[in-house]
């Protein structure tokens, strides 16, 4: 189908956890809360609401930090179980309207409607609906953004958050995407925000005046990328059937780990976690290489990651070596985990990894 033809939603629970916990205790309400771990034991936020977001509180923010900025906020431990629940009745309500449906988490989707007869084949009425009837049934608000890429559609699920829709139409595009900042494209960090930004290019439209080479030329690979955003092409499918692309775990310690010693010393517990969860996967994957991530005591973090690497304590021992010369500090947070590849694509073999553990 034509990019243009497509009709796009990205629905976006406003602040999920904690909405569901605001829900369920209503006494939470009009104060500041945040869903996360325990401030004293190295927790971290996982949400919180927009009362706290006024004290500048975020996601993946230190619990410990945010009870400095609010010292008034209250942190309530995570009950995944719940808002599995919950998102699952909200999977169903999508699945009312179409088949195509993209789960990115518990709390957003992308929902392919384009050839949905339903609500007269409007896109902006379906989603009117979806909004209606979570609320409804589930207690909760939902924003959306209606446009006919996901690339636009999630831009818009954001635009009037929380309890918001916004609709760009396919003749509003241009207008729409030249006045966006580039460090709100996908895949635009600070870093790269900043290089543009010495370029001479701010928004979309500063954007649009450079030639792909140029772009490429100056960003790499990801310049292509840049070209077509800023002109809000975006031919990427719904995918209804998501890949893993990775399993792992990860530990933040009460006390920071002084030294390599003492990170290698936690790697078999890290290991024996991970192990119980491939086997978990039932062989659906095949494991392509292993990766460790390390964050040191000022939160600075490295990822390294190396194919044909085995995947045994000793391999991770090794990487882990590796990662830790880089940062040279106490850490407060190790992770391991695997890379996965479809076991099908592998002529049947399965995942059997550690089985030299032990």
């Amino acid at each position: 189908m034509d990019n243009h033809q497509r009709k796009i939603i990205h629905i976006d629970c406003d602040c999920f956890y904690a909405a569901v916990e605001m829900r369920d205790n209503p006494s939470l309400r009009g104060r500041p809360i945040a869903v996360g771990g325990d401030a004293g034991k190295r927790g971290v936020v996982a949400t919180c609401n927009y009362e706290s977001r006024a004290y500048g509180i975020h996601s993946a923010m230190p619990s410990a930090q945010a009870k400095k900025l609010c010292p008034q906020l209250l942190i309530v431990p995570p009950r995944m179980a719940v808002y599995r629940e919950v998102s699952a009745a909200i999977q169903a309500i999508f699945a009312d309207y179409t088949p195509l449906i993209q789960p990115l988490s518990l709390d957003e989707a992308y929902l392919d409607v384009s050839d949905s007869p339903a609500c007269k084949g409007s896109a902006t009425l379906i989603a009117q609906d979806i909004r209606r009837r979570v609320h409804q049934s589930q207690g909760i608000t939902v924003s959306a953004g209606v446009a006919p890429n996901k690339f636009l559609a999630k831009i818009a699920s954001d635009w009037n958050k929380p309890d918001g829709l916004k609709v760009i139409l396919p003749h509003e595009v241009d207008a729409f995407v030249a006045a966006l900042p580039v460090k709100i494209l996908h895949g635009v960090g600070r870093v790269t925000a900043q290089r543009l930004n010495n370029l001479g290019i701010e928004t979309c439209a500063d954007l649009k005046t450079w030639g792909k080479a140029d772009l490429v030329r100056e960003m790499g690979i990801f310049g292509e990328r840049l070209w077509a955003l800023a002109r809000g092409v975006d031919d990427r499918p719904v995918e209804v059937e998501r890949k893993r692309q990775s399993v792992s775990v990860e530990n933040t310690y009460d006390h920071d780990l002084p030294n390599l010693d003492a990170c290698i010393e936690a790697l078999p517990a890290l290991l024996d976690e991970l192990d119980g969860r491939i086997i978990r996967l039932k062989g659906e994957y095949h494991a392509s290489k292993p990766f460790i991530k390390l964050k040191f005591h000022d939160f600075t973090q490295t990822t390294l990651e190396q194919a044909g690497a085995p995947m045994t304590l000793e391999g991770y021992r090794e990487l882990c070596i590796q990662a830790f010369a880089r940062g040279g500090k106490p850490v407060r947070l190790i992770g391991v985990g695997v890379r996965l590849d479809d076991a099908k694509t592998k002529q049947g073999e399965q995942l059997s990894l550690f089985s030299q553990l032990g």
